[in-house]
């Protein structure tokens, strides 16, 4: 959740903005040599030290965790020198020494500040060298520009090993980003040990060869680092990528058999118990999806801990799992046992974490309190009856699903809250973890397709006959039909031109799309499930019982119960109705003369889903087929509606007859078809000139194009 207040940046000036969006950086040597071109940049360089006009040394250090290990650093060599020199004089000067250097955070309000102050300075003291020496400071100037343009082509040819590799333009990243060395402790004590020389002179090339042959031991454990935080309103990530891990998709595998047991119970019953059922333990095996995630997002600890620590949990999901048929009569006791064990073994995992990272101590003990807050209603829950049992059930979902979101926002500390408690907020929640928004995508979008999967492989049975077309093959192709364009429509569609990501936009927006996923992947589940039987029914002509293997001919119904109607086209009408949400909640680029407009498009998508949730009123006097035809028909419309609303007004929205049409460039060419085929033979080039002269002077032979 933290990655998604990126824009909260309301002290962040527009010039800090520009500033730290820039990817110039500047390399200078204390060199007496080379004194002279301190002020040249350098690609692939950081200055890492300046001096201000009055003598003040600025160091310039990554982050503000850099910083104060800086000052220990610079103040235990400031003893060792008092130590050294002793008595009076070191007392002497331990009040000047600290007015001898400031130490600033990279792209920070202080570090622009002095920048300008000792750019302008040099300025001045380079115009007064202007005034004085005349013709030789120029020609001295135009030698050093020489020189600083060389320099910069061969840093960039032989030393330029590092690219940047992520999609800014895609996912909408604003200026305020930045990125700190992930093994952070070793990074600070390189610099420490050599402040003043720093890696000016290290080569990134040879830097680059030496840990691209090095090898990685796999540690039982090692400690864990933060992959992205928040401060002062601005984003710091890790400098590696994220790649989504082996066990995560292991545990993508695990819900595919989730998927299937809580939705063909929900389906074989078709009632309102049954839904209750379905709903509930699908959201608490998402909690089991979204705490794994979110660990792995926020923490980078590639180590045998954190794959034990993943199986513990999925345990626990396997014992979730086997419980959920009997949920509601005998087993509800071990289900909710399984799922706190797992949320309270999360909540002590954030304990510990705040233990080791201290930078995000109290962010760590409010989200560990927040899950663990909850658990105590669930235990309730379990000595009271039902159905006063749902009134603990729904504020314990409530508080689970909601409560990261109101813990991130008092985190924001806004302003209605009061001027106290935004400076203890400040002061206690200086650090928060931020997620990367490129592996939430990712993962988000890995479950969606899994439950895509899943509606397909439901929608497969084996026939007893040797012709099968018939009323189950056709069925089965239009509920194909449906997923494939609902796939369409969720990952193509809606991303199509998209300028912003929700998660990238605004808090409210990244909120939204978070809790939109839910209703969309539980109703979409539900609709497939429900979808699963009707298929299966043999409630019309062309469709037989006999002609379907076993277990399938015994799973086939010769009437479709309401409930099962209502849980196909209410599935789908959620479905269609949180996909426009979701879609809502990013911006998109605007395409000039577009056919139908984006809300219009939209307004459509949300009366076809009205139009399929009122499809069960109908009863019976639509079959089987003639239902998953009819909401195949409205989804496909939406879809055309999209495609066609999306072009523009001017082109051809088909594209066959723009190859064939005429080009509409004409002019006057002077010279004849039988010399320019002779030219062409014998290989003469055309003198464009002569033949603008022929014009000039009245040439009369030639034709058109």
């Amino acid at each position: 959740m933290g990655d998604n207040h990126q824009h909260d940046t309301e002290n962040t000036s527009p010039l800090q903005t520009s500033i730290a969006a820039s990817t110039i950086t500047i390399s200078a040597t204390n060199h007496p040599s080379s004194e002279h071109h301190t002020h040249l940049h350098h690609a692939g360089r950081r200055l890492r030290h300046f001096l201000r006009p009055d003598g003040r040394k600025v160091h310039i250090v990554h982050s503000p965790g850099e910083a104060e290990k800086l000052k220990k650093e610079i103040s235990r060599r400031k003893s060792e020198l008092e130590g050294w020199v002793g008595g009076s004089d070191a007392e002497k000067g331990t009040g000047e020494d600290d007015l001898e250097y400031d130490i600033v955070v990279h792209g920070s309000v202080d570090h622009i500040t002095a920048l300008r102050e000792t750019h302008s300075h040099h300025e001045k003291a380079r115009e007064n060298l202007r005034i004085k020496h005349g013709k030789e400071f120029d020609e001295f100037e135009r030698v050093v520009k020489e020189l600083d343009k060389l320099g910069t082509e061969l840093h960039m040819v032989s030393e330029h090993a590092v690219q940047l590799d992520a999609n800014f333009e895609k996912y909408g990243y604003s200026a305020h980003l930045r990125t700190h060395n992930g093994h952070s402790s070793s990074a600070s004590s390189t610099f420490a040990s050599d402040i003043d020389h720093a890696d000016e002179h290290e080569s990134t090339h040879e830097h680059y060869k030496l840990l691209k042959n090095r090898g990685t031991p796999m540690l039982f454990w090692k400690k864990p680092i933060m992959r992205q935080y928040f401060h002062k309103g601005l984003l710091w990530r890790a400098q590696e990528a994220q790649e989504v891990a082996s066990y995560e998709l292991f545990v993508d595998l695990f819900y595919v058999g989730i998927i299937a047991i809580a939705g063909d119970g929900a389906a074989e019953e078709a009632t309102g118990e049954a839904l209750l059922r379905f709903a509930i333990t699908f959201i608490l095996s998402w909690k089991f999806w979204t705490d794994i995630t979110q660990i792995i997002s926020w923490f980078d600890a590639d180590d045998m801990m954190r794959r034990i620590t993943t199986l513990f949990v999925l345990t626990c999901l396997l014992g979730l799992t086997v419980n959920i048929a009997g949920s509601m009569e005998t087993t509800y006791t071990p289900m909710i046992a399984f799922y706190l064990a797992s949320r309270w073994f999360v909540a002590l995992y954030y304990l510990w974490m705040a233990y080791l990272i201290p930078m995000v101590q109290g962010a760590m003990v409010a989200i560990s309190l927040g899950t663990f807050i909850p658990g105590l209603i669930w235990i309730a829950s379990i000595h009271v009856h039902e159905p006063d049992r749902q009134a603990l059930i729904w504020i314990a979902i409530v508080m689970d699903l909601f409560g990261p979101m109101l813990i991130v926002g008092l985190m924001r500390a806004p302003n209605w809250m009061g001027v106290r408690y935004q400076c203890w907020a400040k002061t206690q929640f200086d650090f928060w973890p931020g997620q990367n928004i490129e592996h939430k995508i990712e993962r988000t979008n890995a479950f969606v397709t899994l439950v895509f999967g899943y509606s397909v492989i439901a929608l497969l049975y084996q026939s007893a006959v040797p012709f099968g077309l018939n009323a189950f093959f056709g069925k089965a192709v239009l509920g194909l039909i449906q997923a494939f364009t609902l796939n369409w429509l969720y990952f193509e569609i809606d991303t199509f031109n998209m300028h912003t990501h929700a998660i990238r936009r605004h808090f409210f927006s990244a909120s939204v799309w978070l809790s939109a996923h839910l209703p969309f992947i539980l109703a979409f589940a539900l609709a497939g499930s429900a979808l699963s039987k009707i298929v299966l029914a043999h409630d019309i002509a062309h469709a037989d019982a006999e002609e379907l293997r076993e277990p399938y001919s015994a799973r086939s119904e010769e009437h479709i119960p309401m409930g099962l109607r209502w849980f196909y086209c209410a599935g789908l009408s959620i479905t269609l109705i949180t996909m426009g949400i979701i879609s809502l909640t990013h911006t998109h680029k605007k395409i000039p003369s577009v056919r139908i407009r984006r809300p219009f498009r939209l307004a459509t998508r949300f009366a076809v889903a009205i139009a399929i949730l009122l499809l069960p009123l109908a009863e019976e006097r639509l079959n089987s087929l003639h239902l998953v035809a009819t909401t195949t028909s409205l989804i496909l419309l939406v879809l055309l509606v999209e495609l066609s609303g999306s072009a523009c007004i001017e082109d051809s929205f088909w594209g066959f007859n723009s190859g064939k049409r005429r080009c509409t460039y004409s002019a006057r060419c002077l010279l004849s078809k039988k010399e320019l085929h002779a030219n062409a033979k014998s290989g003469v080039v055309v003198n464009v000139e002569e033949v603008a002269r022929r014009d000039q002077f009245g040439g009369k032979e030639g034709f058109s194009v």
